[in-house]
């Protein structure tokens, strides 16, 4: 059994872990994160793919969140550009439902919350006229806009991991953590392969948070989180711009829909307490049923289940405060020492995507109080890889791009860019035709991107490849993934 040594172990390789990672990491403290599967394989590639404040937590007075939240907006923006792009939000307003004015209040509130933000202002929209209004009912006249970000969920994690590994934190995936025992210097921690001594445990487990906790000998089970289902549709391109949608629900509660990868639309979320396994959660038809006939209320043409291509559901873990209502339950990460007297065993409960580096950074807080940190920390807010765009927006970089490789398909070009960033020139190099990057899988994926996912991010099979960092799973055939899981197979990959 192979025998590793580190300052600080993290378990779960979803955002939180990796972020939390990439931080320690960048202080000097020497970093294992074990994975149980592939990086962010759960709850961070099954969002709603959104850097968001929350618009519809204001209702509930959670302030301090929604400021913390859009901040972060702007910061992760500069940080990952190729990652996370602003998006025009409409939001329609229906008869019956909350008023206009309480609407433009909350508008009002949520564009100033995070203070001055580059990001286009909210206005009034006339459904009647802008083309937003062409696939919504005839009743439905006037609304608002607003802009928030879309983000590749799966991608930004993986970015995380990479420069977590870049400040020389080991990442292992694949790596479940099977025991859990005190050792005179802090932990040791067994995988079926490896022994880890550390100092200290950070559970990142998500979902699995209890579960990991467990694993200490005589130690009680002990439940901390509320584990609540958020399920969504992909269909067929449901409208023929590039804007967002966010309805106003019967239950008062909200619904997106959002232009996804040029040719689909991605609808949801619900949120219903999930009481079976955690590892591959499933929509339920009422589930279905909740989002078609929510949208019912909205679109001209009702949703056709035939144009449902495919869907996904995600577990998210929030911290059990007792209430009854998912509505009312908090969405904010809780920090908790498992002894307040060692501070050995560091609990991280619940958090959102948006504020993955802000929980990161206290953290980090945390863990100095115990531990002051080796050396003055590399800054939290450095950009991703692949984030170094030369100062320039991410379109200008994009047509720079497709300057430089003429020959190459625009959309796999676009694809590319959008996920590697300035890395993208690593991958291609000095390619002049798709011939030279190797064998073509189809939809623009060549062996050459194929080789780089593997050798630089933790890429196994073909579904890490086809749904976490190219998200091409849409589009290959049965035939086409058999043909890439050969090979794969075959080449030894």
């Amino acid at each position: 059994m192979q025998l590793n040594q580190c300052d600080i172990l993290i378990i779960g390789g979803g955002i939180n872990g990796c972020g939390i990672a990439r931080e320690l990491a960048g202080r000097g403290y020497r970093v294992i994160l074990c994975e149980k599967n592939d990086i962010a394989s759960a709850t961070s590639s099954w969002s709603t793919k959104l850097i968001h404040g929350g618009l519809r937590y204001l209702e509930h007075y959670k302030f301090r969140l929604v400021r913390e939240a859009l901040k972060e907006r702007d910061i992760l923006m500069h940080m990952a550009p190729h990652l996370i792009h602003p998006m025009r939000f409409v939001l329609p307003h229906r008869p019956g439902m909350r008023p206009k004015w309480l609407l433009q209040l909350g508008l009002l509130i949520y564009e100033n919350l995070g203070g001055r933000s580059e990001l286009a202002r909210p206005s009034a929209v006339d459904l009647t006229t802008d083309v937003a209004g062409h696939a919504l009912r005839s009743g439905l006249s006037h609304g608002f806009e607003y802009t928030d970000c879309f983000v590749d969920d799966s991608r930004l994690t993986l970015a995380n991991a990479r420069a977590a590994s870049h400040r020389g934190a080991k990442i292992y995936r694949d790596s479940e953590i099977i025991q859990i025992s005190k050792s005179p210097n802090g932990w040791v921690a067994k995988t079926a392969t490896r022994e880890i001594q550390a100092q200290i445990i950070i559970n990142a487990g998500g979902p699995f948070v209890d579960q990991i906790s467990a694993l200490q000998q005589d130690r009680r089970p002990k439940t901390n989180i509320r584990l609540v289902r958020g399920s969504h549709l992909i269909t067929k391109r449901l409208f023929d711009h590039d804007k967002a949608y966010i309805f106003q629900n019967s239950d008062g509660r909200v619904l997106f829909a959002l232009p996804y990868l040029d040719d689909f639309t991605l609808l949801g979320t619900t949120d219903m307490d999930h009481h079976g396994p955690a590892d591959q959660p499933q929509i339920s038809q009422d589930e279905i049923d909740y989002i078609c006939d929510e949208l019912g209320h909205y679109l001209a043409t009702p949703l056709n289940r035939a144009n449902i291509i495919a869907s996904y559901s995600g577990v998210r873990p929030l911290f059990d405060d007792g209430k009854k209502e998912l509505q009312s339950i908090t969405r904010d990460y809780v920090l908790s020492w498992q002894d307040e007297t060692t501070k050995t065993w560091l609990n991280i409960f619940g958090g959102k995507l948006t504020t993955y580096r802000q929980l990161s950074l206290k953290v980090a807080e945390l863990i100095e109080q115990k531990w002051p940190a080796p050396k003055i920390g590399l800054a939290s807010s450095a950009v991703l890889p692949g984030g170094d765009l030369q100062a320039v927006d991410f379109e200008h970089f994009l047509d720079g791009v497709k300057k430089d490789f003429p020959a190459l398909p625009e959309q796999m070009i676009t694809r590319m860019a959008r996920a590697y960033g300035s890395e993208i020139f690593a991958i291609l190099g000095t390619a002049e035709h798709p011939n030279r990057l190797g064998h073509a899988f189809g939809y623009g994926l060549y062996q050459a991107e194929i080789d780089w996912l593997i050798n630089q991010e933790w890429a196994h099979n073909a579904e890490d490849i086809l749904y976490r960092r190219t998200k091409l799973g849409l589009y290959f055939d049965a035939p086409m993934k058999t043909r890439l899981a050969n090979y794969l197979s075959l080449s030894g990959k």
